[in-house]
Parts: structure tokens; sequence; C-alpha cells
């Protein structure tokens, strides 16, 4: 039998959140048991597909009433993407999967193929409170799954009876929406364990909460009247320009001891401005950009114009 079957498909070195770091796919004949790993960043399942489309894999031995010949059954499951998405490395016995059965006689495989992108993860043990922390940057939950999956996390001066249960999950249309709403979008948020969150999926077993996510760039805008230099900064992190916008669009912006003929054309745009804020800027810790004529040229004459920027830090 071929228990465990994995492809290298790319591999790609890549350090920002949320980008790919390594592709993989994993073949796993049924009732054995699926692995997915990532040697660097989380797992994120693409898809994972149940059945039999080729008659050489999983070929022997196999259950002798099961047939391998044909290759026309497949079904898309979501199991394997709600037990191991956020996690580093995941194991699945298929035994215990309850998937519906594409092709009665057959005998099947599991094939998932993921990616690994990075992110953190953090386990928060039952009745206890974690925070995640994003700094400037915004929380994007990638996964979260209450239960418990090895008899190793949170099981220090646990009895061994209360940690044996190692395929325990809560539903993952419950844990993933709560986690998501308190935290998505915000530079940090406190996550609680426990069973009246998201209900009890395995009595007289000690759990925990996984969390996995990324943290996201905060977009920042830079508003600077004509004559003046904006400035932007990323300490540690490189610039990366989202928008720019050098005329005016408003009545209001800059407008201090302007004349009202100053303010009177609201649809002035530099149309090339993104183009070269962006050459000027992009990929540098920190940069200088004039809002003047001479920078970008003038879109309108005698009228008082601004420099718009939104930039992220990567």
């Amino acid at each position: 039998m071929l228990p465990f079957l994995k492809l290298t498909l790319l591999t790609l070195l890549i350090a920002a959140p949320g980008l790919l770091v390594s592709g993989e796919s994993v073949i796993t004949c049924d009732g054995d048991v699926h692995r997915l790993t990532c040697d660097t960043g989380l797992i994120m399942v693409k898809s994972t597909l149940y059945g039999r489309t080729d008659s050489t894999i999983c070929k022997t031995p196999h259950p002798p009433n099961l047939q391998i010949t044909g290759t026309s059954c497949s079904s898309p499951i979501s199991d394997i993407s709600e037990r191991c998405n956020g996690l580093t490395e995941c194991e699945v016995n298929t035994d215990v999967l309850d998937s519906p059965d594409p092709c009665k006689g057959t005998y099947k495989y599991y094939q998932t193929t993921y990616e690994c992108i990075s992110g953190r993860v953090v386990a928060v043990c039952e009745n206890s409170y974690r925070t995640l922390d994003c700094g400037d940057d915004s929380i994007q939950i990638i996964n979260a799954n209450y239960g418990r999956a090895d008899s190793v996390t949170c099981s220090h001066e646990v009895p061994t009876g209360l940690t044996l249960k190692n395929n325990c999950y809560a539903p993952n249309t419950l844990s993933l929406p709560h986690v998501a709403q308190l935290c998505n979008g915000h530079q940090s948020c406190t996550v609680e364990a426990s069973s009246t969150i998201f209900t009890d999926p395995c009595q007289k077993t000690v759990k925990y909460l996984t969390v996995s996510y990324t943290c996201n760039p905060s977009p920042r805008d830079v508003v600077t009247c004509e004559g003046g230099t904006a400035k932007l900064t990323c300490g540690a992190g490189k610039i990366k320009i989202n928008s720019a916008k050098y005329g005016r669009s408003d009545t209001t912006t800059c407008s201090s001891g302007q004349s009202e003929n100053e303010l009177s054309n609201t649809h002035c745009d530099m149309s090339c401005a993104l183009n070269i804020v962006a050459a000027r800027c992009n990929g540098q810790s920190s940069c200088e950009v004039p809002a003047t004529n001479d920078f970008f040229s003038d879109p309108c004459s005698e009228i008082y114009k601004y420099l718009k920027i939104g930039y992220s830090c990567v």
C-alpha cells in the first residue's frame, strides 16, 4: 500500500506576511493517515479530492473486494482544510472522516494540494486567554480550531487520561467566524478558549484553541499641500505605494488661506502621479516626495493643489 506520497510542486522563499512559501501535493490511500507539513510557514489547503482518477495510485495491495480500474470518481471535501489550515503540520486519520462515497465499490484515496504561507500560530489552553498582537499592522485570521489534535499541547500537569482523545474538533463553522469577527482588522485582540463559547466537542478531555493568523500592513495616508514635501517612513519595513494623487478633488483639503478661485476646480488630477511616486519610493525604508509642479508638472494652473499618497509597509 502507498500510505503517503508527497510531491513538491514549487519552492519560493518569501518572507512577507501572507505570501506563498511553498506548494505541495499529498496523496494518501483510504484508511491511512493523511499528513500535511510545512518546513517553513503554515498550511493553507487549496483543494482536497476524495476518489480515484488514476489506476496506478494506491494500487497494491488493495482490498480484493474493491476495484481500481474506474478512474472517473472524485469528490471535493472540506474536512482537511478545516482541520489543517494554519498549522505547521497536521495528521488526519482518514478512517474517522465521514466523507461521502463518490463511487461505491472502488478503492479510493485522498489528494490534497496546499501551500505553505508565512504567518503565526498560537495555542490557548482551555479556560485561558491569549492576546494576538500585530503592532501597527492588522490581524487577519487564517483558521481557528477548538478541541484536541495531539496529546502534547496543553498537557502540563494534566492526567494522561484527559489528553488521549486526539480527534476532537468543535464545528469549524462556529470557531472560525467567532475568532475572525473578534480579531480581523484589529491591531490586537484577546481570545478565550472555552467550551461555553465553542461548545464541547469531547467531554472528559482537556481542550485548547489553536489560532493561526497573519499580520497585514495597515494602509497609511499622507496629505501634503502644494510646495511642501511628503515624508514616508516604514522603519524596518519597505514602502509599497498603493495610491497617489496630485491635484485637487475637494474644496476643503489644504484650503486655509486660499482664495475661492484657487479651490474651484475639484476635477484636477495628475494622471501619472501613481507611477511617479511608486518609481521613487517603492522598496525604500523612507522616502521624500516634493508636492510641486516642477516634480509632477501642473495639471491645473492657478489652482492650489495637494499631494495625497496611500502606502503600506511590507
